[in-house]
């Protein structure tokens, strides 16, 4: 009876050991094509928020209502910079990378960071906000290139690993399985999001999304959270419409779309 138990013990720890799969090499071959973004734009403060409630007349007597004229002159504007960091993966040799539009939206400065901690800056080639996808690019050769997959072929349960820079941690490998596919969600009507379980973190947004082969399936854009961190529920854009957006924005600077007169609404029973 001991035997059988022990031989029983053994037997699922092999079966454990087999089924689930070594990440280390698949990290180790895809971390050198994936890129840190930093960026830093400029946005308006708001004027004088310790005086909040204070009458205008009296604001514009001492200090002046920024951007308007008053007793001393044209005030400006006050300003202040704004930090964000996100992630992205080289697509060429020559230095264009895909990363998610909310990344360098509005962007003032990109700089990106390479593998071998080199930093270089970034111009932006193309954006298009309802894909959430943004083509840039920096100057180099024989730079470490994305192999590039397709979404198609992707199946639930499916293991994937996912590559980025969580709260400003780089290079932070995760892993975990397909939940869905093909999901909508209600703030988009475009993309149909691939629902995965990997933690996915402010920072990661523009990282690849990785099946077992090293293949590029998915760009990492959104997560759904109460508490801004990772609940296990991540939505990655389809790499095949990843690089269809990006081929467009490279040859033409936007993207065009067909359009069909067609509404869509849920059918309850009601209407059946």
């Amino acid at each position: 009876m001991v035997s059988l138990l022990l031989a029983l013990s053994l037997t699922s720890a092999q079966a454990a050991t087999v089924t689930l799969p070594d990440f280390s090499e698949l990290a180790a071959e895809n971390s050198p094509m994936v890129v840190n973004i930093s960026t830093t734009r400029k946005v308006e403060r708001a004027a004088y928020p310790q005086f909040r409630g204070m009458p205008d007349e009296m604001l514009r007597y001492f200090f002046g209502i920024p951007g308007q004229q008053g007793p001393r002159g044209q005030q400006p504007m006050p300003e202040e910079q704004v930090n964000s960091l996100g992630s992205g993966f080289i697509i060429s040799e020559d230095g264009y990378i895909i990363t998610n539009n909310h990344v360098v939206a509005d962007a003032d400065d990109i700089v990106v960071k390479l593998s071998n901690r080199q930093e270089m800056r970034a111009k932006i080639i193309g954006t298009d906000e309802r894909s959430d996808i943004a083509l840039i690019k920096i100057e180099g050769d024989d730079l470490p290139v994305a192999k590039i997959g397709t979404s198609k072929d992707l199946r639930v349960g499916e293991w994937v690993m996912a590559i980025g820079e969580p709260f400003g941690l780089d290079y932070t490998v995760t892993h975990g399985i397909v939940s869905a596919l093909g999901r909508s969600l209600p703030d988009d009507t475009y993309v149909p999001f691939i629902q995965t379980d990997v933690p996915i973190n402010p920072g990661n947004s523009g990282g690849p999304l990785l099946n077992m082969k090293g293949e590029v399936v998915g760009v990492n854009a959104q997560i759904f959270s109460k508490s801004g961190g990772s609940m296990g529920l991540s939505f990655s854009i389809p790499i095949d419409i990843a690089m269809n957006v990006a081929q467009q924005l490279k040859e033409k600077g936007h993207v065009e779309r067909g359009f069909l007169g067609v509404g869509v609404q849920p059918v309850g029973r009601a209407h059946v």
